[in-house]
């Protein structure tokens, strides 16, 4: 027996360059006892495992692992399987995750949820001098935890540079995080416009009653066949 693995990538640049690998199986395909260690065998940063409808439907169910644990929210999870969902031509309003309802926007090239920023994991937040420094970090110096290195490129119109490391998670580094840039944007008070790590790049709108609004572009890779555990 054997199950398709799609793969996107998600916050692409407007070249299509870039992005966040994402693995989405069918969550018939895999029985929950063996979802950790698939996600632990692929080695995205994320893998989902999503009840996919067979038709146009208000929402749908999806669980989220990294190699080394479940979460209950994850932004690049979210953001690209909307889009594939949309892309297959059954779109959803809202995707159901542990942590609660996400909400779902397409506008043009680029796909949106609505989060809470505490469904989020807490990072380290460490602001530095500017972009220089936040590419000179060495991924090595960071053994525990989630930390979120980063600097302003533009303070005016909220444009920052990051990089995100998750060996908690079994992410040394991560190419691009919105749960981090949903938290990232609590903590400043502000929509941002981020790239992070080699050029992803993301956006995020925050209301008045504390929700964030995540963006971001996402392109379809190769899908992949995987033996079944």
């Amino acid at each position: 027996m054997s199950f398709d693995v799609h793969v996107v990538r998600v916050f692409t640049d407007d070249q299509g360059r870039w992005g966040n690998p994402l693995g989405i199986v069918d969550a018939a395909s895999v029985a929950p006892s063996d979802r950790q260690s698939v996600a632990h065998d692929l080695q995205y940063s994320e893998t989902v495992f999503v009840d996919v409808p067979e038709s146009p439907v208000d929402s749908a169910a999806l669980r989220i692992h990294t190699p080394a644990v479940e979460l209950p929210f994850a932004g690049h999870p979210t953001v690209g399987t909307a889009a594939w969902l949309a892309g297959r031509g059954t779109p959803v309003e809202t995707l159901l995750v542990p942590a609660g309802e996400v909400a779902v926007r397409v506008a043009g090239d680029t796909t949106y949820v609505r989060a809470r920023p505490e469904w989020a994991p807490h990072f380290e937040f460490r602001q530095v001098r500017g972009a220089d420094e936040v590419l000179a970090v060495d991924p090595a110096e960071f053994t525990t935890g989630h930390h979120y290195v980063w600097a302003w490129v533009d303070e005016e119109r909220g444009a920052i540079r990051s990089r995100m490391f998750a060996p908690d998670m079994g992410v040394p580094e991560d190419e691009a995080t919105g749960a981090a840039a949903v938290r990232v944007t609590e903590l400043l008070g502000r929509d941002l416009s981020i790239v992070q790590g080699r050029g992803s790049v993301l956006s995020t709108t925050l209301s008045d009653d504390g929700w964030v609004e995540l963006g971001g572009r996402v392109v379809a890779d190769t899908s992949r066949t995987v033996a079944s555990h």
